[in-house]
């Protein structure tokens, strides 16, 4: 038998005796804070398959949360008085400046302003995050019942710092339900990161880059660190010179966690370099398709030969401008496919006969029917991963964070085709659709991306359960954490060492310099003696 056999053998032999015999570790208590929008889906499912496992889950949340609700079957909530926290409104706010300045006359002006409203929005969110570390840290109940509680694990998305905080003052150890961090995408925090083949989120680079496109790469990535520097680090560490004693830095306790679950894949993800507590889940929300509801199934049904088209753009944008939603439903009228599309606002005028508007779908299962033909899609992680899973192309529209640099990732893939909203009408999009269904490589592309995403030893789900219940079992994960976040930046890329080489061999050479020097002074003064 090969080490590779041997290897899935041994695997097949731990999930085996891990769906008989139940979880690996006794029931325990997990804290949970999660964040908003479809972060909240996805930490939903891990929250519902550790309550499978026997695990207790407390899940801390605003008085106002808009996805996390006060009473559940498989989690207690914990509410925080006096907090508010992201909601419609905010989102709708920031989804409005964004349309207004594609859809505009962009100038570098206008860039600039958008820039600084985005980042303005962004202080504003970690402010109210720091008002609620604020409210549970002056509140002497709420802490003591956290203390009383004696929890074995925080599991967190480090987006916002609030599980931070909670899970250093508790001295509990953590993982992250992670891709983003207060910082920008995780694996800047705590993995080697070159600019010449790693790009920054917004800058909208592949790996592939020229020389000027590493230049913008370069300039997105200060950008970046100006953004956290003066905008958010200061929040929190304000916090933590506050509330903690000995003192510590915001930046250690982030990088700080003992599993990093990472919601990507090296399917979906550019090749880079990682670190050993980086656990790669990518895909783990997606699942086998479950029969439809039949209103649903008639529907498809209905489309013969042609098949259907799915429209969704996430948990954070329900409906759009009404001129925006009246090119896209115009262009779908003049498709020969059915058209589902989930979208909450004012009927569009042009919408035609072919297209079901609906307020919520069953994605994962729609997308794995086989009548399916395209995805158009926001470019959010959860969605484009449940269309690699599923093997369905898609036609990407990015509004804002990390959505065009996911959709960028299946393009460079071959599986995806990218609309700017700032061209987006009725003859773009019906010209995208056609050139997505009807050119072959777009399906086969994402058919073998589904392929190689599929075949793994283990399911992506059950990797993020035995990695968390690792951590409780050992109390940690010390082991796999580098010792290069407890540096300072000078020491970690080794400038001190360099300016210490650099300053022994200057006085090295100077020295024999002056004593060369000093010789032939004493040499002429001789030599002038001598005559």
């Amino acid at each position: 038998m090969t080490p590779f056999s041997k290897n899935m053998v041994s695997v097949s032999l731990w999930i085996t005796v891990t769906i008989l015999f139940g979880s690996l570790c006794d029931g325990g208590k997990i804290l949970v804070v999660p964040l908003e929008g479809s972060h909240w889906v996805n930490m939903d499912i891990l929250i519902k398959a550790l309550h499978g496992q026997g695990h207790s889950i407390d899940v801390i949340r605003t008085y106002n949360s808009w996805f996390v609700k006060e009473n559940s079957t498989y989690y207690n909530s914990i509410t925080i008085p006096n907090t508010t926290g992201m909601d419609e409104e905010f989102v709708d706010d920031m989804l409005s400046k964004l349309i207004d300045h594609e859809r505009g006359k962009s100038h570098w002006l206008s860039a600039v302003q958008l820039y600084f409203d985005i980042t303005s929005s962004m202080y504003k969110i970690h402010k109210m995050v720091c008002q609620l570390i604020t409210n549970m840290f002056e509140s002497e109940k709420i802490m003591k019942a956290l203390h009383d509680k004696q929890y074995d694990l925080m599991l967190t998305d480090p987006v916002w710092g609030a599980g931070i905080f909670l899970a250093h003052k508790l001295k509990l150890p953590m993982v992250y339900n992670v891709r983003w961090t207060t910082t920008g995408e995780g694996h800047f925090d705590i993995t080697p990161s070159p600019l010449s083949y790693i790009p920054i989120t917004g800058s909208g680079n592949s790996d592939k880059m020229n020389f000027f496109q590493r230049v913008k790469n370069v300039f997105y990535y200060f950008l970046m660190n100006f953004q956290y520097s003066y905008f958010n680090l200061p929040q929190y560490q304000a916090l933590c010179d506050k509330y903690f004693h000995p003192p510590v830095r915001f930046h250690e306790l982030l990088q700080g966690a003992d599993i990093w679950l990472m919601r990507v894949d090296f399917v979906f993800e550019f090749p880079r370099p990682t670190m050993p507590n980086i656990i790669y889940i990518g895909g783990f929300q997606c699942k086998p398709v479950k029969a439809l509801p039949q209103d649903l199934e008639d529907f498809i049904q209905s489309s013969g030969e042609h098949g259907v088209i799915i429209m969704s753009l996430g948990t954070f944008i329900s409906d759009l401008p009404d001129d925006v939603t009246a090119e896209i439903a115009a262009a779908f009228a003049q498709l020969p496919q059915k058209v589902i599309w989930r979208y909450t606002g004012k009927r569009p005028s042009t919408l035609g006969n072919n297209t079901l508007l609906v307020d919520w779908m069953p994605q994962n299962d729609l997308l794995g029917h086989p009548k399916t033909k395209v995805f158009i899609a926001h470019g959010g992680t959860n969605g484009v991963q449940e269309a690699l899973y599923h093997g369905i192309p898609v036609v990407g529209i990015p509004f804002f964070f990390d959505q065009y640099d996911n959709l960028i990732r299946l393009q460079e893939r071959g599986g995806a085709k990218i609309l700017s909203i700032a061209t987006l009408d009725k003859n773009t999009l019906y010209a995208a659709l056609q050139e997505v269904i009807n050119e072959p490589s777009y399906r086969l592309s994402m058919q073998r991306l589904s392929h190689l995403h599929k075949d793994k030893p283990i399911k992506p789900l059950d990797s993020a359960l035995f990695w968390i219940e690792f951590v409780m079992r050992h109390k940690g994960a010390a082991h796999l954490r580098t010792e290069s976040y407890k540096l300072p930046w000078y020491s970690y890329y080794s400038v001190d060492v360099a300016v210490t080489l650099f300053a022994v061999v200057l006085i090295f050479t100077l020295s024999i310099f002056f004593i060369l020097r000093y010789l032939c002074v004493k040499f002429c003064c001789r030599k002038r003696k001598t005559e």
